[in-house]
């Protein structure tokens, strides 16, 4: 059993017509895995530790690359990143990360709920470590209207 194409049927463009469509099929299933890829990555990229952090009215700065993050939670128990760590191996740690520059920022974080001497004790710690360069971390906005006001200074 053959087929043979003959003067007659070269002739008829009918069966054998081009199709100037593109076929968008294949760009959509590649632009949907990307989707699917970036909305898995994204929330493995930020630290996720629950902390009351206060709000600031200052203005927000760049954010870096890869930013070193020091966190205290209400319990007074300190992470880098998400991984928790004891308050004298803070610095030890720090230094075995793989940028283990001296002159990177470090972000402390630290929950509404922490006393201010807790605060103080951990940016003790890291500037004596050789971490001079510490910035401290607060949502941006409008000051909470319940937090306790400051009293005026003076006479």
């Amino acid at each position: 059993m053959g087929a043979s194409i003959t003067e007659a049927d070269a002739d008829d463009d009918s069966d054998f017509a081009e199709s100037h469509e593109i076929n968008v099929t294949p760009f959509i299933d590649v632009i949907l895995v990307l989707l699917i890829i970036f909305m898995v990555a994204a929330p493995l990229s930020t630290v996720d530790l629950p902390i009351d952090l206060p709000t600031s009215t200052a203005t927000p700065q760049k954010k870096p690359d890869k930013p070193t993050y020091v966190s205290i939670k209400p319990d007074l128990a300190i992470a880098i990143g998400e991984e928790l760590v004891k308050r004298v191996d803070l610095v030890r740690s720090l230094d075995a990360m793989p940028d283990s520059s001296k002159d990177r920022h470090i972000f402390v974080r630290a929950d509404r709920a922490v006393p201010y001497g807790e605060l103080m004790d951990v940016l003790e710690i890291l500037r004596t470590g050789g971490y001079s360069k510490i910035k401290l971390v607060a949502l941006e906005g409008a000051p909470d209207p319940t937090a306790p006001q400051a009293a005026p200074a003076g006479p």
